[in-house]
């Protein structure tokens, strides 16, 4: 039975809480005698369940087996499901790793961390430091315990990025029946440069299979839009666990943590000549659900045994190794940072490196960046700037952003300026939607019909990713007072760093050709 629209759920909780533990139920089988001889559930001391007849009888129930494959990503997870992953990807594994390379040289690896822009963030506002001396400090700090490569995961988001701005274009001009420019595509005219780039950055088969599963064969025709971001792990389990219908909706890029995954186990491994599981990667995420992405059997490669990302760690545990190791990142040594794999152009003046960033928000910019790539493709606007905070005047006119109930829901319109012949229209129509009950809403309005979005930039955290499960608190002694000032706080000097177009990344120019 459907709930009814009037129906408003409450006391949800967005925030991972450490003391909730997942529930783990007991299997009850039911028969006729059970209905006609009404029976209760007892608990004794030890925590076993107890089935109690009406004349005294007791019968032990056996506990219900859970495994990650059921884990709805819910806020309890954390002390739960994931708790099986932590044991295998946290710095204590990292540790090993390390140690074990010291000591047996026959199965030495290549070990190689990448260091995502929120967790830069989240260190650089608790040590009052900025993120390019994060970066060089924590290059040094995993240099000096033995690592072998530090990248940022700038050029996996770009990628990213581009691969899911060109999806969206091609699912808008389908739903719209209207035919792509009859010039050659990039998969037309490349020598297999473009083809490998697309394979490292779409999705493998696993969420297809489930759609089939959920939806039927044909659950994507005529399904095209909403488009919905695919690199939040949490939404994207929630989604396959509880909202089948929504997944042919789902972006198929891969995220950017498994784009780096890719280019280190297929393209490095290939200029590095080794195989793919002689090289260890460590990924450095603001959010615990970033394990359970790694995890997936989508991302795991059968014939070389590996996965993309071996190991998952995030900002806290990385401030842990640091209290750890008695290091102190405010005064570090710094090291120079690998100038392939980090977005950063020299500057004319000085001659030192400046750290480039994506334009948008501390999610990633993924809604800032596709609608003004679908602005240019599919309409000649150029110069659309959209990495603005939201509700601020925007460059072009026919652009409007607003606030909608609360500060994670957005919807960001684009019209095309009024004509002699005809008013302004709307002919993009864009959101951002944060924490579960934003998310809730709108599948609901998916379901039924009645989503007028074409994009929506979906997370599960309020705040987004610098508000990840996995990011730090403030210090004691912060001037911070709230847990929102602190992540508005990170927020900016998340965009600190100077936005530049993933298209302008030199680098993703060269493996596109």
């Amino acid at each position: 039975m459907a709930f009814s629209g009037a129906i408003v759920l409450a006391d949800l909780n967005d925030y991972i809480a450490p003391s909730q533990a997942c529930i783990k139920p007991v299997e009850v089988k039911v028969t006729k005698k059970d209905v006609d001889q009404p029976t209760s559930i007892k608990i004794d001391d030890t925590g076993g369940y107890y089935e109690v007849t009406q004349d005294g009888g007791e019968t032990k129930l056996e506990k219900a087996s859970i495994t990650l494959n059921d884990c709805l990503a819910c806020s309890g997870c954390i002390t739960s499901a994931e708790s099986v992953l932590v044991a295998m990807q946290s710095n204590e594994e990292l540790y090993n790793v390390l140690k074990s390379n010291q000591e047996v040289l026959a199965n030495h690896r290549t070990i190689v961390v990448s260091l995502s822009p929120q967790s830069r963030a989240s260190l650089a506002a608790k040590y009052n430091i900025t993120p390019l001396q994060v970066a060089r400090r924590l290059t040094h700090f995993f240099k000096q315990l033995g690592v072998h490569h530090v990248f940022d995961t700038s050029l996996s988001r770009d990628l990213s990025l581009i691969e899911s701005a060109r999806e969206f274009v091609e699912r808008y001009r389908r739903h719209q029946s209207v035919k792509p420019p009859a010039s050659a595509t990039p998969e037309q005219t490349d020598d297999g440069t473009v083809v490998k780039a697309r394979r490292m950055v779409g999705r493998r088969a696993g969420r297809n299979e489930a759609v089939a599963v959920a939806d039927g064969a044909g659950a994507a025709v005529g399904a095209d839009l909403p488009m919905l971001a695919s690199s939040c792990p949490g939404w994207i389990c929630y989604a396959e666990k509880t909202h089948g219908y929504v997944l042919p909706h789902v972006s198929t890029a891969k995220s950017p943590q498994q784009v780096m995954g890719s280019i280190v186990k297929d393209y490095l491994a290939g200029r590095w000549e080794v195989r793919p599981n002689q090289i260890y990667h460590v990924s450095i995420m603001p959010c615990y659900d970033k394990k359970l992405e790694a995890s997936r059997p989508d991302f795991y490669d059968e014939e070389c045994a590996t996965r993309d990302v071996d190991c998952v760690i995030t900002t806290g545990e990385v401030d842990k190794m640091l209290e750890e190791q008695g290091a102190n990142l405010r005064i570090m040594p710094e090291a120079e940072l690998d100038p392939v794999f980090t977005k950063m152009i020299l500057d004319a003046t000085t001659s030192q490196p400046v750290l480039l960033g994506t334009p948008g928000t501390g999610s990633g910019g993924s809604l800032e960046f596709i609608l003004s790539y679908a602005a240019r493709e599919l309409f000649n606007l150029p110069s659309l700037r959209t990495d603005l905070p939201p509700d601020a005047p925007t460059s072009f006119p026919g652009l409007t952003i607003r606030t909608v109930r609360n500060v994670d829901l957005r919807e960001y319109t684009l019209e095309l300026p009024a004509t002699p012949d005809s008013p302004a229209v709307p002919v993009l129509q864009f959101a951002a939607a944060y924490g579960f009950r934003n998310i809730q809403n709108l599948v609901r309005k998916i379901k039924q019909g009645k989503c007028a979005y074409h994009y929506v930039e979906v997370m599960a955290c309020p705040g987004g990713c610098v508000n990840g499960g996995g990011q730090l608190k403030p210090p004691e002694g912060s001037d911070v007072v709230s847990a929102k000032e602190w992540v508005a706080h990170v927020e900016r000097v998340y965009r600190s760093v100077e936005g530049v177009s993933p298209e302008e990344n030199s680098v993703v120019r060269g493996l596109y050709g």
